[in-house]
């Protein structure tokens, strides 16, 4: 397939520049992959579409300040994104600047640490901060809010740019799905008769990454560390067991999922994934997903795609704006059924 068969066009002033003013205030989209159907609902009304006997799976990953800036020893001013912490002292970042550093330069850093340029690593840098890399992100870091939202980060999102489960921190970029859950939708959620359980991908900056390849074959997707445990596994295996539905939360919790399942069967993972999902793939653990508006030509929308078919999702995105919804990470949100074609055989309970 081509990137540009996941064009679509989008207004500037539908992307949300801030959150609603309440998590689950935001509008749902309920889409049926079997026939391209359509129902416009809010977040608040999630707990209908479930059944009991479901199960939640939610990414609780912590989004990290992961956003820095400072300067060249030259003046020249710099801007630095964390991809990953790779041990010691080192990490991966995104690095933005009038001109590339120089091997072995050093970089200054708005409040007093410092970094060595140790040299380029693909679409990264690797730097040396002398120290641990958290602990400087920590203190001197920002909340990295995605560059299409062209505004800096403000004091609140340091709590709405992460969702109410968060728990181990990594993440460069939250899992916006689980932006709209806070914790009255969580309880209701539970009182339909769902249960939960939680899969870590660590989000990194290769997430705002486009696809620069026409022919999607040769994309290579980024690698995100990802953990699924056994205890996950078996909540899984006890959904099935009972006739309930898989409920991925964001695409995030999809790819841990099948990641894990690449094998044939579901079974703890822990380490990293490139997995990269197209119209194609049969997903063999995911019954249904839960999912924000994703960027025009992205890895995310194609996920969506090879879920509930490509025709379905680009119609359901054109009705999104043509009904004003709002679009990208602080934006709106969709319930997306399966289209049939694109299940693989499941596991017996």
């Amino acid at each position: 397939m081509q990137r540009s068969d996941f064009h679509y066009e989008l207004p500037e002033e539908l992307i949300a520049r801030h959150p609603a003013a309440r998590r689950s205030d935001s509008r749902l989209l309920h889409l049926d992959g079997s026939d391209g159907g359509r129902v416009d609902l809010r977040c608040v009304d999630l707990p209908r579409l479930l059944r009991a006997g479901d199960l939640l799976v939610f990414n609780d990953t912590r989004v990290i300040p992961a956003r820095l800036h400072g300067h060249k020893a030259t003046g020249g001013r710099v801007e630095m994104l964390l991809e990953r912490v790779v041990g010691g002292p080192r990490a991966l970042v995104q690095l933005r600047s009038s001109k590339p550093p120089a091997a072995g330069s050093l970089i200054v850093i708005d409040g007093g640490a410092q970094a060595t340029v140790v040299g380029r690593d693909g679409d990264f840098w690797l730097l040396d901060f002398g120290t641990g890399p958290a602990a400087v992100f920590d203190k001197h870091g920002e909340m990295p809010l995605p560059p299409y939202l062209r505004r800096a980060a403000e004091d609140s999102d340091r709590e709405r740019y992460q969702t109410v489960y968060a728990r181990v921190p990594g993440a460069v970029a939250a899992p916006t799905a689980g932006l709209h859950f806070d914790v009255a939708l969580l309880e209701a959620c539970e009182r339909a008769g769902a249960s939960m359980a939680h899969v870590t991908l660590h989000v990194g900056a290769g997430t705002f990454q486009p696809v620069r390849v026409d022919d999607l074959r040769e994309h290579r997707m980024h690698a995100e560390l990802t953990e699924v445990s056994e205890a996950t596994c078996a909540a899984v295996a006890a959904c099935r067991a009972r006739g309930g539905r898989v409920v991925a939360v964001g695409t995030t919790a999809v790819r841990a999922l099948e990641s894990a399942a690449q094998a044939g069967r579901l079974a703890p993972f822990e380490g990293d994934t490139r997995l990269f999902i197209t119209p194609g793939y049969r997903f063999r653990v995911v019954d249904a997903l839960i999912t924000n508006f994703h960027l025009p030509e992205s890895t995310l929308l194609m996920l969506v795609a090879a879920f509930a078919g490509r025709a379905h999702v680009l119609a359901a995105y054109r009705h999104a704006v043509a009904q004003r919804y709002r679009f990208f990470s602080y934006g709106d949100a969709m319930f997306v059924e399966p289209d049939p074609a694109a299940l693989g055989p499941r596991e017996a309970p």
